[in-house]
């Protein structure tokens, strides 16, 4: 038999024995290929809490179309730059050279361009948005999840919430979002935000409520959702949904400097400002004209109390609401029109639901009993406009016009103890302008005496007979001392 016929017999003998044995015995265990991790089994299903997650996808694709995207632009006006310093001082020879071909040619205007997100309420065009994100805007483009765009008009705005109602006209019907109840949401429930971060249209981001009732120093009406699902900048305006596809909160501020904190003002505060805005383009609110403080350990057995309830009055505004009614310093509010006062922030949000010229039951614990008065509220003026003893708008000898530095204030300023006064508003021309006084100093000393507060300030400042005044203020992080000429 030829060798090449004998080998053909001998491997096809081998390999009816290898798929006899492999029939046998299965196939081979190689030692080199055994997986060292271990692998799922086929079919199975999801264990524990993770079977429980819902897919987003669907309720996401609806949610979507009700989400806008906001572009505005600011013209911003500029004054000449001026020539940069020379090396050879005014005798410069170029200088006349660059003056002369372009020196005209610098822009005196630019335009400025933002971000922000913004939901639609209603199908005739009403968006929610945030007032910062359209805040002195002269142009205002609203784009829709279908890329259709449209201008949008500022209906109302309210700087204090920073909350804006947008209009739009379409030549048919918008996909408007359902307005949910903030008040029901708890604390680890999930919800979903919708956006524009950094222009990138319609993100999505997860996550939870990570806080409800923060306040971070934004305003008297702090009352901040806190979630850490994610949001950036063009997020702005853009709405906070919950599992319903409910908007319960309107994305407003972030933290910096930490990931996974932000902010959206609850839903509610919105409703209770959406009429007003549209009706008048304000809103107004209630005003007692009271100053209100924070208690400190052991105050409140001083007045009576049993236990810290309720909002101290620490001065009553000559004039005003208050003042008329009869409630006085040192008294302690308890109830506003049958609402029992937590604190000082529960008197502020409840008498700001209300309106002006209205007339509230206002419950107060004096000497140790409880009285009951009726006041007419007024409208609460705008924020840095009251003080104590100064009339809004008017200004005093040196041209400042003051008012006390509530917790609130001290909370934004970033004050260690509310004390000193605010200056509210600077005369052009005056004395404090001329040594350089700005809106926003806080006073604390005047010729080396505290000021705590606006009855030192005149107290002070009404017996110093000297031709300037010395003070000292604080400005932002630093503290310096100013001299105020009074006679040139």
């Amino acid at each position: 038999m030829p060798l090449d016929r004998e080998k053909r017999k001998m491997g096809l003998v081998a390999g009816v024995c290898f798929f006899v044995a492999l029939a046998t015995f299965g196939p081979p265990q190689f030692v080199w290929a055994k997986a060292f991790w271990k692998e799922s089994e086929a079919g199975a299903s999801p264990r524990g809490a993770v079977a429980g997650l819902p897919s987003l996808a669907d309720l996401v694709d609806e949610l979507k179309k009700t989400v806008v995207n906001i572009q505005v632009v600011k013209k911003i006006q500029t004054g000449p730059i001026p020539f940069f310093k020379s090396p050879f001082g005014e005798r410069d020879p170029f200088r006349e050279f660059f003056e002369r071909f372009f020196g005209d040619q610098l822009p005196k205007e630019f335009e400025q361009k933002g971000l922000g997100s913004g939901v639609i309420i209603s199908r005739d065009g009403y968006i929610l948005t945030n007032n910062h994100v359209v805040e002195g805007a002269d142009e205002i483009i609203v784009k829709l999840s279908e890329k259709e765009q449209y201008r949008g008009k500022v209906v109302g705005a309210d700087p204090t919430t920073d909350l804006a109602l947008l209009k739009v006209e379409a030549e048919k019907d918008l996909p408007a979002a359902v307005l949910g109840d903030s008040d029901k949401l708890r604390v680890g429930e999930w919800v979903i935000a919708i956006g524009n971060p950094f222009g990138l249209e319609h993100t999505v981001t997860a996550g939870i409520v990570s806080a409800k009732g923060r306040v971070i120093g934004s305003g008297p009406y702090d009352d901040f959702i806190q979630t850490d699902a994610s949001i950036n900048p063009g997020n702005s305006g853009g709405p906070l949904f919950n599992l319903q596809g409910e908007v319960v909160g309107i994305n407003t501020a972030i933290v910096a400097t930490g990931q996974g904190i932000g902010f959206a003002i609850p839903i509610n505060m919105a409703k209770e400002e959406l009429v007003q805005l549209k009706e008048k383009g304000k809103v107004t609110r209630g005003w007692l004209g009271v100053q209100i403080q924070q208690w400190e350990p052991g105050m409140a057995e001083k007045f009576g109390l049993k236990e810290e309830r309720g909002a101290l009055v620490g001065a009553v505004i000559p004039g005003e609401p208050a003042d008329k009614a009869g409630i006085q310093k040192g008294d302690v509010i308890l109830e506003v029109e049958g609402h029992k006062i937590k604190d000082t922030k529960d008197l502020l949000n409840t008498v700001a639901r209300l309106q002006p010229g209205q007339k509230v039951k206002v419950v107060v614990w004096r000497d140790g009993r409880e009285k009951v008065f009726v006041v007419e509220l007024g409208e609460r003026p705008a924020e840095g406009e009251v003080s104590l003893e100064t009339p809004p708008g008017k200004e005093d000898k040196i041209g400042l016009t003051v008012q006390d530095v509530t917790p609130e204030i001290a909370d934004r300023l970033g004050l260690e103890r509310p004390e000193g006064v605010l200056i509210s508003s600077v005369k052009p021309g005056s004395p404090a302008a001329k040594a350089g006084l700005q809106k926003g100093d806080v006073i604390h000393e005047i010729e080396h005496q505290p000021v705590k507060s606006v009855r030192d300030y005149r107290r002070i400042l009404s017996k110093t007979g000297k031709d300037s005044v010395l003070m000292w203020i604080q400005r932002g992080k630093s503290r310096k001392y100013i001299v105020v000429r009074l006679k040139d």
